[in-house]
């Protein structure tokens, strides 16, 4: 086949390589449908169609195209610029438009019109009130923004999939946090990019600063690190610290089982788990679900099977598995052990099963491969051989995102002013989460609700609240406080 009769390669398009095309025709029939057409035919995905103005003998458009890549945004732009009569100004990548000079501020809540709202907001009037926090620093959770608010806080080591970028870096994920916390829970959260790498100074950073927020979150601290910095934080502070790679991740894997589980009518204490990967959110997604009864865990590094005895490729978190996990001290290969399992946790890296592995499993087999952006095996591969299928991908259903967890659990937890987020409010939120699925709704591409779903992080909130009253880490009572919604 000749270059020319190649049928053009095919790209699944996304909004997060979505660029404007602004483009000058000059008056001639038919030219703007020229242009949609070779978009096309180059795989684009139109999404609107401006105009920007209107010359002597030319008009100038601005086009909104879904690529699939950076390098398939190029080959649109290189079709349209080949067409006569037509010249391509620029092309704008809209996700890098919408970071231009950061996504969040901050904002004044009180009014600063006149010398009275002046000298109340800060000196002298300011004076009373750090007087009356000086004699009683439990007054800085109703006179401060203290209350309502979280440090997120990483050091950029483990940034998303894409590895040790540093705290630079790290700065627009965390500050997509800070807009998460704040849209689906009215959380006041800022982000925090340490400059550093050691273990102790984090910790002791995180202190530094915990007075004047309610809550840390932290965030893309690569294992294992980022289990020792949390525990001693949680044992240092008296204010809830979660690390939301583990244990958002790890909530909202157990809503899906939850769900998953009803579909394929199999329950927690008489499953197998195969779990690939145990980094945070591998040991993390393994302690919630033996904490809810599963029994079975075998989990899977790139040596293989964990278990009693294994000395290759071993840590402290990794001995601490072997020793709790793997009844049956299996060994061999992840394609070994996966035979018979009921499900396959996924939080590793894209392709490593396929077809011949989910025949393995036990009948219905329940997969979530929740490698970003490229699973452990795709959907359309898996179709008809997985009962429940979910991703970590918003293009495709069933999406494990940790927005569904760590707004509510943190609303809940401030709530009540909890001084820690333990295991019984991690489970009232997994609960919280599968429970908005009713059983009408629930089936095999729908087990967690949609993160647009304004009732998830309010529901969470409210059981989470009530699970730290219950377990006794709140100090003060649900029942004295409407969440700021």
């Amino acid at each position: 086949m000749s270059e020319e009769t190649k049928p053009p390669v095919s790209y699944p398009t996304s909004a997060i390589y979505s660029f404007t095309l602004r483009v000058e025709i000059r008056h001639g029939p038919g030219k703007l449908g020229e242009i949609t057409t070779a978009i096309g035919e180059a795989g684009g995905d139109i999404g609107a169609i401006d105009i920007v103005r209107v010359g002597d003998g030319f008009i100038v458009r601005d086009i909104t195209i879904n690529a699939g890549s950076v390098e398939h945004n190029a080959e649109i732009v290189s079709s349209v610029s080949k067409i006569d009569g037509v010249v391509v100004e620029h092309a704008s990548d809209r996700t890098f438009l919408m970071h231009l000079g950061g996504k969040i501020e901050t904002v004044s809540k009180v009014p600063l019109k006149t010398r009275a709202d002046l000298s109340m907001a800060y000196t002298p009037g300011v004076a009373r009130v750090c007087e009356a926090i000086a004699k009683d620093p439990e007054k800085a959770h109703t006179l401060t923004i203290k209350k309502n608010t979280v440090a997120v806080v990483s050091d950029g080591t483990a940034v998303l999939g894409l590895g040790n970028l540093g705290g630079a870096a790290a700065m627009p994920v965390m500050e997509g946090k800070a807009q998460l916390f704040k849209e689906f829970a009215g959380v006041d959260a800022f982000p925090i990019c340490l400059d550093t790498k050691d273990s102790d100074e984090i910790v002791q950073t995180v202190k530094n600063i915990a007075v004047a927020f309610g809550g840390i979150n932290l965030e893309d601290i690569s294992a294992p690190r980022c289990f020792e910095i949390e525990e001693r934080l949680v044992e240092e502070l008296d204010i809830p610290v979660f690390h939301d790679d583990q244990h958002g991740t790890a909530v909202v894997v157990l809503a899906a089982l939850l769900n998953a589980l009803k579909i394929v009518d199999k329950k927690l204490e008489d499953i197998k788990i195969v779990v690939n990967g145990i980094g945070a959110a591998g040991v993390a997604c393994t302690k919630i679900a033996m904490a809810a009864g599963v029994k079975n865990i075998v989990g899977c590094d790139t040596s293989g099977a964990l278990f009693r005895g294994r000395n290759e490729n071993m840590n402290w978190i990794k001995d601490w598995f072997a020793r709790h996990t793997n009844p049956d001290n299996e060994s061999g290969g992840l394609k070994d052990v996966i035979k018979g399992a009921d499900v396959f946790f996924g939080l590793s890296v894209p392709g490593v099963i396929d077809v011949s592995d989910l025949k393995k499993m036990a009948k219905d087999p329940v997969v979530f491969a929740m490698a970003n952006p490229d699973p452990e095996i795709y959907p359309e591969e898996a179709l008809g051989h997985a009962a429940v299928m979910a991703t970590g991908r918003s293009d495709y259903p069933n999406q494990i995102n940790n927005v569904l967890c760590f707004p509510g659990i943190f609303r809940g937890a401030l709530n009540v002013r909890a001084s820690k987020i333990n295991e019984e409010m991690k489970i009232a939120a997994a609960n919280a989460i599968a429970g908005i699925v009713s059983d009408d709704e629930l089936c095999e591409d729908y087990i967690v609700p949609s993160v647009f779903d304004k009732r998830v992080a309010k529901y969470v909130a409210k059981m989470v609240a009530r699970a730290a009253e219950d377990s006794g880490v709140a100090r003060r009572s649900s029942k004295l406080q409407s969440p700021p919604f």
